[in-house]
């Protein structure tokens, strides 16, 4: 029980002091407060977290409080994610750490939340009403979180410009491929001096040539799954031929070679 309790005190310690990296974001005392309810709501054990669970969890009467902070307030959420980024580099940095880049669906029923449309949701394995956001993950030794964000518009919203203002997309915001959010996320943490080694990605960012090429390009160690009809030229294989890597090795065992069966087949080099 003493260790629990421990346990309990070193976590609220801890949110308190990634509270105060942004609470400065916030003018006034109520959204200061209800940034910090919101948080202790996010990793509460609650099996479904809504404005309404999260505002009971919070001892709120009502989800006012928490639905005014996230929809009336106005805080710069780019900013708020710059001093989380910051506390993050603080406590897990490393050099080694790798960028995980993915989607994921979030299941909606109507049809105002900004982006939403029937599509292809991961969360649900099919085809479903939902939005879907590209995310950017840092894994490191000493844990993983998600450090970047962006939320996808299909066309079908990018080119209804009046469907987007009454959902408060300003009309500066154009369609945007999920492979160019997350290039545009990988650079942010370049620029932003992120300590990492690698980046990772699914096949749905892997196929990207034009990605990859960018990549080796940086010098930014990279693996990618990738489709089972797509070609993979490096600079390595240019500059080096496999065969000046294993001189003892005859050369024309290199013509056509294969490490075996693989998930689409086998894999011929």
């Amino acid at each position: 029980m003493g260790g629990d309790l421990a346990d309990v005190r070193v976590w609220a310690s801890e949110l308190d002091a990634v509270h105060g990296r942004f609470v400065h974001r916030f003018s006034r005392s109520e959204p200061r407060e209800s940034a910090l309810a919101y948080m202790r709501g996010l990793i509460a054990p609650l099996e479904r977290k809504n404005g309404w669970t999260l505002a009971e969890e919070a001892g709120h009467e009502g989800p006012d409080r928490i639905q005014r902070m996230l929809n009336r307030i106005e805080w710069d959420a780019d900013e708020v994610l710059d001093d989380v980024r910051r506390y993050v580099v603080d406590n897990l940095g490393d050099p080694e750490a790798v960028l995980i880049v993915d989607d994921t669906g979030f299941l909606k029923k109507g049809t105002r939340s900004a982006g939403v449309q029937r599509q292809y949701s991961g969360t649900a394995g099919r085809t479903e009403n939902s939005q879907i956001g590209v995310f950017l993950a840092y894994a490191a030794g000493r844990g993983r979180t998600l450090i970047d964000r962006q939320l996808y518009l299909p066309t079908s919203w990018t080119d209804d410009r009046d469907r987007c203002r009454r959902a408060g997309i300003g009309d500066e915001i154009a369609f945007e491929t999920k492979v160019a959010m997350a290039k545009a996320m990988v650079r942010r943490a370049i620029t932003d001096r992120i300590p990492f080694r690698w980046v990772t990605a699914d096949a749905a960012y892997g196929f990207s040539k034009g990605w990859r090429f960018e990549l080796e390009q940086a010098d930014v160690f990279h693996v990618m799954a990738t489709t089972r009809h797509d070609t993979v030229v490096t600079r390595w294989s240019i500059d080096h031929p496999v065969h000046d890597l294993f001189p003892g090795l005859p050369r024309q065992k290199w013509k056509r070679r294969s490490c075996g069966e693989g998930a689409h087949g086998r894999r011929i080099y």
